[in-house]
């Protein structure tokens, strides 16, 4: 499967051959391949730009991951305790218990610059604290999220030409560039669903 640049880190829990396993995804700053284990069943869960885990600082996980010890079907071990392994439809009440308990936190000064809010402090500030909660730049992230929006709308049948200037890309070599690179495709391969197994949700047709 092509994997495809993402800005968020998360919790991945999967079993394979009767045994079970969880671990720690972090941000991709470029697409490649990711190996998908025959028989596998996966669950995933991403998280917000700008959160982080207290004792995994998020710039250790770019383009990588930790697998997590002493992983049960029933439970995993994060930051010192144990966690009841999650199924998809209560991976939500497992992200609410551990923001509560502070095993993960947020930047706000990270969300208000991702909503394009100015806060009051030195632009180098708001930087070394993005790159300290994400890993990535502030344009990293832009240029991240740009190719995945692109790919997204190629899939849902817009020309290369419209989304140029949708997402104020110079020309469509200049996205053609960005799509190679972040998402290992061409614009031809996405509109045309050709290229293989590609690690981005471009089944449902997409609405401005």
């Amino acid at each position: 499967m092509t994997s495809v640049a993402g800005v968020c880190w998360g919790l991945v829990f999967w079993e394979q051959d009767g045994r079970a396993y969880a671990g720690i995804s972090g941000p991709e700053t470029r697409s490649g391949t990711a190996p998908v284990p025959n028989g596998a069943t996966f669950t995933g869960i991403d998280f917000a730009v700008g959160t982080s885990l207290r004792a995994v600082p998020t710039s250790a996980l770019v383009n990588g991951g930790i697998e997590l010890p002493d992983t049960t079907r029933r439970t995993f071990r994060l930051d010192g305790g144990r966690w009841d392994t999650p199924h998809p439809d209560d991976a939500e009440g497992l992200v609410e218990r551990l923001v509560r308990t502070g095993i993960v936190v947020r930047d706000l000064l990270v969300a208000e610059s991702l909503r394009g809010h100015r806060p009051a402090v030195s632009r180098r500030t708001v930087e070394r604290r993005f790159r300290v909660a994400t890993g990535l730049t502030q344009g990293g992230v832009r240029q991240i999220e740009r190719a995945r929006r692109a790919a997204e709308l190629l899939a849902s049948g817009e020309s290369a030409a419209d989304v140029v200037t949708k997402l104020g890309y110079f020309d469509e070599s200049h996205l053609a560039r960005a799509l190679r690179s972040y998402v290992g495709r061409t614009a031809g391969q996405l509109r045309e669903g050709a290229g293989g197994a590609i690690a981005l949700d471009l089944d449902q047709r997409l609405t401005s």
